[in-house]
Protein backbone atom coordinates (compact mmCIF):
# COMPACT_ATOMS: atom_id res chain seq x y z
CA UNK A 1 0.00 0.00 0.00
CA UNK A 2 2.83 2.39 0.89
CA UNK A 3 4.63 1.56 -2.36
CA UNK A 4 1.48 2.29 -4.40
CA UNK A 5 0.98 5.60 -2.61
CA UNK A 6 4.61 6.56 -3.15
CA UNK A 7 4.33 5.75 -6.85
CA UNK A 8 1.27 7.97 -7.15
CA UNK A 9 3.05 10.88 -5.45
CA UNK A 10 6.06 10.47 -7.73
CA UNK A 11 3.78 10.47 -10.79
CA UNK A 12 1.99 13.63 -9.67
CA UNK A 13 5.21 15.45 -8.88
CA UNK A 14 6.62 14.53 -12.28
CA UNK A 15 3.55 15.94 -13.99
CA UNK A 16 3.93 19.23 -12.12
CA UNK A 17 7.69 19.55 -12.68
CA UNK A 18 8.05 18.48 -16.32
CA UNK A 19 6.55 19.95 -19.46
CA UNK A 20 3.88 18.07 -21.35
CA UNK A 21 2.46 18.54 -24.82
CA UNK A 22 -0.98 20.12 -24.63
CA UNK A 23 -3.10 19.26 -27.65
CA UNK A 24 -6.54 20.50 -28.60
CA UNK A 25 -8.78 22.24 -31.11
CA UNK A 26 -9.79 25.92 -31.31
CA UNK A 27 -13.34 26.66 -32.45
CA UNK A 28 -16.08 29.28 -32.60
CA UNK A 29 -19.66 28.00 -32.77
CA UNK A 30 -18.27 24.54 -33.67
CA UNK A 31 -16.29 26.00 -36.60
CA UNK A 32 -12.52 25.49 -36.56
CA UNK A 33 -10.32 28.60 -36.34
CA UNK A 34 -6.97 28.51 -38.12
CA UNK A 35 -3.87 30.66 -37.64
CA UNK A 36 -4.51 31.28 -33.95
CA UNK A 37 -1.37 32.21 -32.00
CA UNK A 38 -0.96 30.17 -28.82
CA UNK A 39 1.56 31.68 -26.41
CA UNK A 40 2.86 30.08 -23.24
CA UNK A 41 3.18 33.23 -21.12
CA UNK A 42 5.34 31.37 -18.60
CA UNK A 43 7.97 29.99 -21.01
CA UNK A 44 7.45 32.41 -23.94
CA UNK A 45 6.93 29.47 -26.33
CA UNK A 46 4.57 30.07 -29.25
CA UNK A 47 2.53 27.85 -31.55
CA UNK A 48 -0.07 28.33 -34.33
CA UNK A 49 -3.23 26.35 -35.00
CA UNK A 50 -3.48 24.55 -38.36
CA UNK A 51 -6.18 24.79 -41.04
CA UNK A 52 -8.45 22.50 -39.01
CA UNK A 53 -8.00 24.44 -35.77
CA UNK A 54 -5.72 21.86 -34.11
CA UNK A 55 -2.72 22.94 -32.04
CA UNK A 56 -0.06 21.57 -29.73
CA UNK A 57 2.28 23.34 -27.31
CA UNK A 58 4.56 22.31 -24.47
CA UNK A 59 3.54 23.41 -20.97
CA UNK A 60 3.65 22.33 -17.36
CA UNK A 61 1.23 22.69 -14.50
CA UNK A 62 0.12 26.27 -13.68
CA UNK A 63 1.54 27.68 -16.92
CA UNK A 64 -0.66 30.31 -18.57
CA UNK A 65 -1.65 29.74 -22.20
CA UNK A 66 -2.86 32.76 -24.19
CA UNK A 67 -4.87 32.37 -27.41
CA UNK A 68 -4.77 35.35 -29.79
CA UNK A 69 -6.71 35.58 -33.06
CA UNK A 70 -7.81 38.50 -35.20
CA UNK A 71 -11.48 39.50 -34.69
CA UNK A 72 -11.71 37.35 -31.52
CA UNK A 73 -11.32 38.18 -27.83
CA UNK A 74 -8.10 37.06 -26.16
CA UNK A 75 -8.54 33.88 -24.10
CA UNK A 76 -6.33 32.73 -21.21
CA UNK A 77 -6.28 29.34 -19.53
CA UNK A 78 -4.22 27.93 -16.65
CA UNK A 79 -2.80 24.46 -17.23
CA UNK A 80 -4.24 21.95 -14.75
CA UNK A 81 -4.72 18.15 -14.57
CA UNK A 82 -8.12 18.36 -16.29
CA UNK A 83 -6.50 20.02 -19.31
CA UNK A 84 -3.48 17.72 -19.52
CA UNK A 85 -5.66 14.59 -19.27
CA UNK A 86 -8.31 15.79 -21.73
CA UNK A 87 -7.78 13.91 -25.01
CA UNK A 88 -10.43 16.02 -26.79
CA UNK A 89 -9.58 19.48 -25.48
CA UNK A 90 -11.73 22.19 -27.09
CA UNK A 91 -10.88 25.89 -26.78
CA UNK A 92 -13.90 28.08 -27.55
CA UNK A 93 -13.14 31.68 -28.64
CA UNK A 94 -15.58 34.59 -28.54
CA UNK A 95 -16.11 36.97 -31.44
CA UNK A 96 -15.29 40.57 -30.63
CA UNK A 97 -18.30 42.83 -30.17
CA UNK A 98 -18.61 45.68 -32.65
CA UNK A 99 -17.40 48.89 -31.03
CA UNK A 100 -19.62 51.97 -31.51
CA UNK A 101 -18.01 55.37 -31.63
CA UNK A 102 -18.94 57.57 -28.67
CA UNK A 103 -21.02 60.65 -29.39
CA UNK A 104 -20.39 63.65 -27.13
CA UNK A 105 -22.91 66.52 -27.03
CA UNK A 106 -20.99 69.80 -26.80
CA UNK A 107 -23.77 72.38 -27.06
CA UNK A 108 -27.43 72.61 -26.14
CA UNK A 109 -29.48 74.12 -28.99
CA UNK A 110 -30.87 77.59 -28.26
CA UNK A 111 -34.54 78.06 -27.31
CA UNK A 112 -36.22 81.32 -28.29
CA UNK A 113 -39.60 82.77 -27.50
CA UNK A 114 -41.39 83.95 -30.62
CA UNK A 115 -44.85 84.72 -31.83
CA UNK A 116 -45.54 81.02 -32.21
CA UNK A 117 -44.92 80.22 -28.51
CA UNK A 118 -48.34 81.50 -27.46
CA UNK A 119 -48.69 78.92 -24.69
CA UNK A 120 -45.53 80.17 -22.91
CA UNK A 121 -46.60 83.82 -23.15
CA UNK A 122 -50.12 83.06 -21.87
CA UNK A 123 -48.69 81.26 -18.84
CA UNK A 124 -46.45 84.21 -18.03
CA UNK A 125 -49.42 86.60 -18.29
CA UNK A 126 -51.51 84.34 -16.07
CA UNK A 127 -48.76 84.25 -13.45
CA UNK A 128 -48.44 88.04 -13.56
CA UNK A 129 -52.15 88.54 -12.95
CA UNK A 130 -52.16 86.12 -10.02
CA UNK A 131 -49.16 87.81 -8.46
CA UNK A 132 -50.66 91.30 -8.73
CA UNK A 133 -53.97 90.10 -7.26
CA UNK A 134 -52.29 88.93 -4.05
CA UNK A 135 -49.75 91.79 -3.75
CA UNK A 136 -50.71 94.52 -1.25
CA UNK A 137 -51.33 97.86 -2.97
CA UNK A 138 -50.18 101.19 -1.53
CA UNK A 139 -52.78 103.84 -2.32
CA UNK A 140 -51.44 107.11 -3.72
CA UNK A 141 -47.96 105.81 -4.40
CA UNK A 142 -46.73 104.83 -7.90
CA UNK A 143 -44.97 101.42 -7.55
CA UNK A 144 -43.78 101.46 -11.16
CA UNK A 145 -46.12 98.67 -12.21
CA UNK A 146 -49.18 98.46 -14.47
CA UNK A 147 -52.43 97.34 -12.86
CA UNK A 148 -53.21 93.78 -13.91
CA UNK A 149 -50.14 93.96 -16.15
CA UNK A 150 -47.36 91.50 -17.02
CA UNK A 151 -44.29 91.06 -14.83
CA UNK A 152 -41.70 92.22 -17.38
CA UNK A 153 -38.84 91.72 -14.95
CA UNK A 154 -39.65 88.03 -14.67
CA UNK A 155 -40.02 87.70 -18.45
CA UNK A 156 -36.69 89.43 -18.96
CA UNK A 157 -35.04 87.08 -16.47
CA UNK A 158 -36.49 84.02 -18.21
CA UNK A 159 -35.34 85.22 -21.65
CA UNK A 160 -31.85 85.92 -20.27
CA UNK A 161 -31.80 82.41 -18.81
CA UNK A 162 -32.69 80.95 -22.18
CA UNK A 163 -29.74 82.71 -23.84
CA UNK A 164 -27.42 81.48 -21.08
CA UNK A 165 -28.40 77.88 -21.81
CA UNK A 166 -27.02 78.31 -25.31
CA UNK A 167 -23.54 78.63 -23.84
CA UNK A 168 -23.82 75.60 -21.57
CA UNK A 169 -21.98 72.41 -22.45
CA UNK A 170 -22.51 68.88 -21.29
CA UNK A 171 -19.58 67.88 -19.11
CA UNK A 172 -18.40 64.32 -19.62
CA UNK A 173 -15.56 62.47 -18.04
CA UNK A 174 -12.76 61.92 -20.52
CA UNK A 175 -12.85 58.27 -21.60
CA UNK A 176 -9.77 56.07 -21.34
CA UNK A 177 -8.49 55.23 -24.82
CA UNK A 178 -7.96 51.46 -25.38
CA UNK A 179 -4.24 50.67 -25.51
CA UNK A 180 -4.28 49.43 -29.13
CA UNK A 181 -6.02 52.61 -30.31
CA UNK A 182 -3.57 54.72 -28.30
CA UNK A 183 -0.61 52.91 -29.90
CA UNK A 184 -1.98 53.43 -33.42
CA UNK A 185 -2.65 57.14 -32.90
CA UNK A 186 0.61 57.83 -31.04
CA UNK A 187 2.90 56.11 -33.55
CA UNK A 188 2.82 56.35 -37.32
CA UNK A 189 3.45 53.43 -39.69
CA UNK A 190 7.15 54.30 -40.03
CA UNK A 191 7.67 53.66 -36.32
CA UNK A 192 6.30 50.12 -36.64
CA UNK A 193 8.09 49.41 -39.93
CA UNK A 194 11.46 51.16 -39.53
CA UNK A 195 12.03 51.42 -35.77
CA UNK A 196 10.39 48.19 -34.58
CA UNK A 197 11.16 46.32 -37.85
CA UNK A 198 7.69 44.76 -37.98
CA UNK A 199 6.06 43.39 -41.10
CA UNK A 200 2.58 44.69 -42.05
CA UNK A 201 0.93 41.39 -41.11
CA UNK A 202 2.71 41.35 -37.71
CA UNK A 203 1.46 44.70 -36.40
CA UNK A 204 -2.00 43.51 -35.28
CA UNK A 205 -0.54 40.42 -33.59
CA UNK A 206 2.14 42.57 -31.91
CA UNK A 207 -0.48 44.97 -30.50
CA UNK A 208 -2.51 42.01 -29.19
CA UNK A 209 0.68 40.70 -27.57
CA UNK A 210 1.25 44.07 -25.88
CA UNK A 211 -2.38 44.30 -24.78
CA UNK A 212 -2.00 41.03 -22.83
CA UNK A 213 0.55 42.72 -20.59
CA UNK A 214 -1.23 44.22 -17.56
CA UNK A 215 1.03 47.30 -17.78
CA UNK A 216 -0.72 48.28 -21.03
CA UNK A 217 -3.73 49.44 -18.98
CA UNK A 218 -1.51 51.89 -17.03
CA UNK A 219 0.02 53.11 -20.30
CA UNK A 220 -3.44 53.75 -21.74
CA UNK A 221 -4.45 55.67 -18.61
CA UNK A 222 -1.36 57.92 -18.74
CA UNK A 223 -1.97 58.71 -22.45
CA UNK A 224 1.67 59.81 -22.83
CA UNK A 225 3.24 59.41 -26.29
CA UNK A 226 6.83 58.98 -25.08
CA UNK A 227 5.83 56.43 -22.43
CA UNK A 228 3.79 54.54 -25.04
CA UNK A 229 6.66 54.42 -27.54
CA UNK A 230 9.10 53.24 -24.86
CA UNK A 231 6.68 50.48 -23.80
CA UNK A 232 6.23 49.34 -27.43
CA UNK A 233 10.00 49.27 -27.94
CA UNK A 234 10.55 47.05 -24.87
CA UNK A 235 7.68 44.70 -25.76
CA UNK A 236 9.04 44.42 -29.30
CA UNK A 237 12.23 42.82 -27.94
CA UNK A 238 10.13 40.12 -26.24
CA UNK A 239 7.97 39.71 -29.34
CA UNK A 240 11.01 39.20 -31.58
CA UNK A 241 12.33 36.47 -29.23
CA UNK A 242 9.06 34.56 -29.54
CA UNK A 243 9.23 34.57 -33.33
CA UNK A 244 12.97 33.92 -33.58
CA UNK A 245 13.89 30.20 -33.40
CA UNK A 246 16.69 29.44 -30.97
Amino acid sequence: MKIKLLSTLVLLSSQISFSQTIKGKIVFNNYAISKVDIINASTKDISISDANGYFSIDAKMNDTLVFIAKNYDIKKIIVNPLITNDKNLIIELTLKAEELKEVVITKIPSIKLNSGSKYAVDKLDEYGLEKSAYTPKVIGVNMGTIENGIDFIRIGGMITGLFKKEKETVKKEKPIIPFKDLARTSCDQNYFFETLKLKPDEIELFLEFCDVDSNSKNIATSNNILVTMDFLFKKNLEFKKLHTPE
